[in-house]
């Protein structure tokens, strides 16, 4: 995320998924924030997520979102 205000704690928003040849990357709303990438392995498969954390550091805004699904890296 690049500026504040787009993103509020509790804001349930819809989450895109994009394949790369070996890994997976997701953009959460309109474009609001964009994920790193991820493994097959580590595939989100929830098509929205919840906002639960929105914090701003020296190396730009982080955005922290729940999914209703369990977790696979146990």
């Amino acid at each position: 995320m690049e500026r504040t205000g787009l993103l509020s704690v509790g804001d349930v928003l819809p989450v895109k998924e994009y394949g790369l040849p070996s890994s997976y990357y997701y953009m959460l709303g309109h474009a609001y924030a964009m994920s790193g990438n991820y493994t097959t392995l580590e595939r989100i498969k929830s098509t929205e997520g919840k906002v639960v954390d929105v914090r701003e550091t020296p190396k730009g805004f982080f955005v922290t979102v729940a999914f209703d699904e369990e977790d696979v890296t146990k």
